[in-house]
This record gives structure tokens, C-alpha cells and sequence, in this order.
């Protein structure tokens, strides 16, 4: 019998429930799930007690016990052996040797473990005997199907008659579990969604307010939701093609200044979740379609549609940052990553090349990522296309310090038409972060920008990680006046597995980007704080607060809070 047979018939399905409270102690117990970096360990998975068995079991079910165990145990593959003397463990005085010796020699049907070893005086020698004995069967009737019946002797089938009813419990609770998992297979054949392809997806369920002065007084309390499905296809083991379908019906609040006047605050205060919201709300649209793979030591990213930056760029940002804009990290797009990863996307390529050697110094294998995406790339008509639209060119330096410590130095050039934004990710949805005399650019003329940044992420202990960005953005305008400058920082501190295995607890603060002019002098200061919950492996509950200070960059300008509960469902 093969041992990956045995594997699968310990196989059983997981049961999935959890429940989500609306009430004051829910709010208290938010979730996380630890993002993937270089700096970072993986979650742990929670297993729950089981009750004790007290009652006393039958003898069929205390062979399968000890069938399961056997599976569980031999966890390296039989080799085929072609002597007994192979055996180390069975001795010429053991009352199987004779059956043994003839079976191995004769039929080539009993086979052994890479060690060279039977392991007959195990508690579990009769599971593993009856095995092979099943498999020594099926040669014996092969060879006899096959007009080959003179090499089975007389006395071998004596042999085995006797080896067969001394083993006729076993063998028939192996077949019987055999004819179950054969049956099992066929139907999950026939019904299988794909062989090369896993699907997986989010949904995000947000219950948000905003309060402060006249932006609290214009709002209302919004129930609103972000659903992801993605289609993820290898080909070969080693690539991956990403396609994925968004659905959402997030809106932003309207802030407002002393005057309740309507501030045009660009991309402050816009979480995670409103990214992908679909017009009219909640209709499908296939918002990320990519592959990846390898070439030689490099790997490629290719994006023909939704393609960002922060796809294939180490963001340095761990507990934050989830997945772009995922429902695990940080509620706001500012605190999820730096901006400047922001400026540009669409579809294009991207190259990830590693170098230097683990042990040449105190610096890991680094490497370095190159990028381009145009925004417009689909549209053949003048001033847009792959080259002639808005477009963003990536480089970035990444570097790793021992194994705690990860920095980035990024630079990015990018091309804007005219009245475009400049955070804006090729997404279409308007400025994604940053106030808006940032993300304004020239009305009537193009305009090109350089942007630098640095990014770090430190991790003392495995409960405790740092991070945090700086980004200058110098803008050329093509026409008079169009020129500007524009800024952003910020720091994050995470004490993952807090209160519970699996959950976080993130503060980060900082500037978002923004633009001093001959007005709006002030700085758009903003500070999140948010516990991730994970009820289950699948759910998380994130209770959060976002604190915005001058968001229209002016002093007049109310101070604004927005209070979020959001719970992420993922498979």
C-alpha cells in the first residue's frame, strides 16, 4: 500500500464557526493577522482542546485507531527492497523470515524504509505487515492474470492463504477504508474546481462614523462593505496568475470647516476598505489581473490591469500594511504604506533582483526591484497609452540587517496629464492620500515629478515591531506656476499576538503628504490606533480610531474623528 494513502485517510474536514457581536464588548476585542515581510514571523494557529473519550471502544474501532496511528507515524515513503537480509530488524528466528524471504525474493512485493529497516517489533508490526501482504496479493493475482501462474508456486500460496486468514481483520479494515477514500477521490474528481487553480477571497462588513464640529454634525453613521475574489493559477509550482474581481459601496465623509463649509481634503482620512468601491455601488468589476514568475534568480511581475507598486515592492511596514490595501491591516491608506508607492499604477512590469550572499556580512541577501505602470496603457488615442499617458517608473534599494531589521530607498518618476492627482494609484478614484494641495497638479498643463523615500522596519522581539517613511516629492509643472513641493512622515509601532495569539495592537502617526503654499500653511497631522481581534482563523474583528488634525491644511479647520468597527472575513 502506498504510505501517501495511508496519509490521506487521516484527512478530515475543519468546522468553521464564528460569531460577531455588535454590542460595546465586541468593539473591545478586535483582531490581526501578521503581513508577510522579511522582518516578521507567521501567525500561529490555535488548536482547541478536545474532550476525552470515556467510552469503551470497540474492537473495529480500536483497528482503526491503530491504522490511523500507523498512518500518522510513517511518514517516509516505502522503497522496494529485494532481499529479506535487507531487513535489519528481522531475524532468521522470527516466525515471519521464511514468508518473508520468499515473498521479497520470488514477487518483489514487500518493501521496506529508506533506513534499511522493516521495523517488525513495533507495536503497530501487524498494520504494516497486512499492508504489504494486501499489495503481495495483488502481484500474486496480476501475475496470474497475466498467463503467468507458473511462477506462483504451490507452497507461496499456501503461505499466503495462511498469512491471509492470520491477517483477515486487518486487511479487510484496510480495503473497506481503501474502497471509501477511492470513492471519495471520484467524486471529489468529478466535482473539483480546478487542478491549477485556488480560490480565495475578503469581504469586509464596516460600521464608521465621524465626529468633531460641523464635519460631525453634517455626517451620519454608515454601514458599508468591500467584497475581494481572486482566482490564483500556477502553472508550473513556482508562478502565479492573479485574477481578481472587486466589489464595494464605501463612500468618504465630507469634511467641513468652523464655517461648515466643504473641505477639499484629497485623500485624508480615506481608509483601506473605500479602496475598490464600485459606481454604481456594488457592481463587479475585475480590478487586478498579474502574473508573476521566475527568471533565473530574478521574478517578474507582470500587471495587465490593477497593478500597484506595493504589489512587488517591500513596503517595509509590517502589521500595517496588508496585501494593498487588504481588511487585516491598518484602517487608513496613510498608515498602511508610504506614500509614494501610491503615485502611479495601472499595467506595466517589474523586476526583483537579489544580491549579495548570506554570511559575507552583517548585511542579508538584498535586492534590488525596478518598475514601470501606466495608468492608461489600455487607451490607444493620443496622450495616452503605454508611454504617451501617466505613468510611474520605480527603483528601490532593499537591504536587510541581520534578520530584525529591513530598510528601502525608493525613487520614483512619474508623468501626469493635466488635472490629474498625484497619489492616485491609476485607479480612477481620485486622490488615494494626501490633502489636496498635494495632489493637485496643473489644470491645463502636464506635469512630471521626482519623489524620494525612505523606509524602515525594526523588530526588537517578537512581540514588538517598528516602522516608519519619509517621502519629498518635487513637482515640475509644464506650465506657469505649476511647480510645488510636497512632504510626508510617519512611524507605527505593533505589538502583535497582544492580549491573544494572532492579534495586534498598532499606533501611527505622522504627516499626511502635503504642500505649503501661499495658503494652507498648516500641517495635516494624523494619528490611528486600532486592535485586530482574530476570532478565528477566517474572521477578525478591528475596532479603531482615526484623528485628523487641519485636514484642508488651514486653521480653520475642524479637527476630525473617525471611529471604525470593521470585520474581515477571508478564505
Amino acid at each position: 500500500m502506498s504510505n501517501i494513502l495511508w496519509k490521506s485517510l487521516v484527512v478530515s474536514p475543519a468546522i468553521l464557526g464564528a460569531a460577531l457581536l455588535a454590542s460595546s464588548t465586541a468593539i473591545a476585542a478586535p483582531s490581526t493577522n501578521q503581513e508577510a515581510s522579511s522582518i516578521e514571523t507567521s501567525s500561529t494557529t490555535e488548536v482547541s482542546q478536545k474532550p476525552t473519550t470515556l467510552a469503551t471502544e470497540t474492537k473495529e474501532a480500536q483497528i482503526l485507531a491503530q491504522v490511523n496511528r500507523y498512518s500518522n507515524e510513517n511518514n517516509t515513503s516505502l522503497n522496494q527492497v529485494t532481499s529479506v537480509s535487507q531487513f535489519s530488524d528481522v531475524q532468521p528466528t522470527d516466525w515471519a523470515f521464511q514468508a518473508l524471504q520468499s515473498l521479497v525474493e520470488r514477487y518483489g512485493c514487500i518493501a521496506g524504509y529508506p533506513n534499511g529497516t522493516y521495523r517488525g517489533n513495533r507495536a503497530l508490526s501487524r498494520y504494516e505487515f497486512a499492508a504489504g501482504l494486501n499489495s503481495c496479493l495483488d502481484r500474486v493475482n496480476e501475475l496470474i492474470a497475466t498467463a503467468t501462474a507458473d511462477m506462483v508456486t504451490k507452497q507461496d500460496l499456501a503461505t499466503l492463504q495462511r498469512l491471509q486468514e492470520e491477517f483477515s481483520a486487518e486487511l479487510a479494515t484496510l480495503r473497506g477504508r481503501v474502497d471509501a477514500l477511492e470513492g471519495r477521490t471520484a467524486e471529489l474528481e468529478a466535482n473539483q474546481f480546478s487542478t491549477t487553480t485556488k480560490l480565495k477571497g475578503e469581504a469586509i462588513f464596516a460600521v464608521t462614523d465621524v465626529f468633531g464640529g460641523e464635519t460631525g454634525k453634517a455626517n451620519r453613521a454608515v454601514f458599508q462593505n468591500r467584497v475581494r475574489l481572486g482566482l490564483e493559477t500556477s502553472f508550473t509550482g513556482r508562478d502565479i496568475l492573479t485574477t481578481r474581481l472587486a466589489a464595494g459601496n464605501a463612500t468618504g465623509f465630507s469634511l467641513r470647516d468652523n464655517a461648515n463649509t466643504a473641505i477639499n481634503a484629497g485623500g485624508v482620512g480615506k481608509q483601506t476598505f473605500e479602496v475598490g468601491a464600485t459606481n454604481p455601488a456594488n457592481s463587479v468589476k475585475i480590478d487586478k489581473l498579474t502574473y508573476e514568475a521566475p527568471v533565473g534568480p530574478a521574478r517578474v511581475y507582470l500587471s495587465a490591469s490593477g497593478g500597484q507598486h506595493s504589489d512587488y515592492a517591500a513596503v517595509n511596514n509590517p502589521y500595517f500594511f496588508d496585501k494593498t490595501d487588504g481588511g487585516k491591516g491598518a484602517l487608513s491608506t496613510f498608515a498602511s504604506e508610504n506614500p509614494i508607492y501610491r503615485i502611479g499604477g495601472g499595467s506595466g512590469i517589474a523586476l526583483n533582483v537579489p544580491f549579495g550572499k548570506a554570511g559575507d556580512s552583517f548585511l542579508k541577501p538584498s535586492s534590488l526591484t525596478l518598475g514601470y505602470l501606466a495608468s492608461n496603457a489600455n487607451d490607444p488615442s493620443p496622450s495616452n497609452g503605454l508611454f504617451d499617458g501617466n505613468y510611474a517608473a520605480l527603483g528601490q534599494l532593499n537591504f536587510n540587517v541581520g534578520n530584525r531589521v529591513a530598510l528601502a530607498a525608493t525613487y520614483v518618476h512619474g508623468y501626469q496629464k493635466p488635472g490629474t492627482t498625484l497619489f492616485d494609484s491609476g485607479l480612477g478614484g481620485g486622490a488615494l492620500v494626501g490633502t489636496a494641495q498635494a495632489n493637485t497638479l496643473g489644470a491645463t498643463s502636464a506635469s512630471s515629478s521626482n519623489s524620494y523615500g525612505i523606509s524602515a522596519a525594526i523588530k526588537p522581539s517578537n512581540k514588538l515591531s517598528l516602522s516608519g517613511f519619509v517621502s519629498y516629492h518635487d513637482v515640475t509643472g509644464f506650465g506657469a506656476n505649476d511647480d510645488k513641493e510636497a512632504w510626508s512622515y510617519g512611524v507605527g509601532l505593533a505589538l502583535p499576538d497582544f492580549g491573544k495569539k494572532g492579534n495586534v495592537l498598532g499606533i501611527f502617526g505622522g504627516a499626511q503628504p502635503y504642500s505649503l503654499g501661499p495658503t494652507g500653511r498648516e500641517t495635516p497631522y494624523q494619528v490611528e490606533g486600532f486592535y485586530k481581534y482574530r476570532v478565528s482563523e477566517n474572521v477578525s474583528v478591528t475596532p479603531g480610531v482615526i484623528w485628523m488634525t487641519s485636514p484642508g491644511q488651514n486653521n480653520t479647520s475642524n479637527d476630525a474623528f473617525i471611529g471604525t468597527l470593521r470585520t474581515t472575513f477571508s478564505f
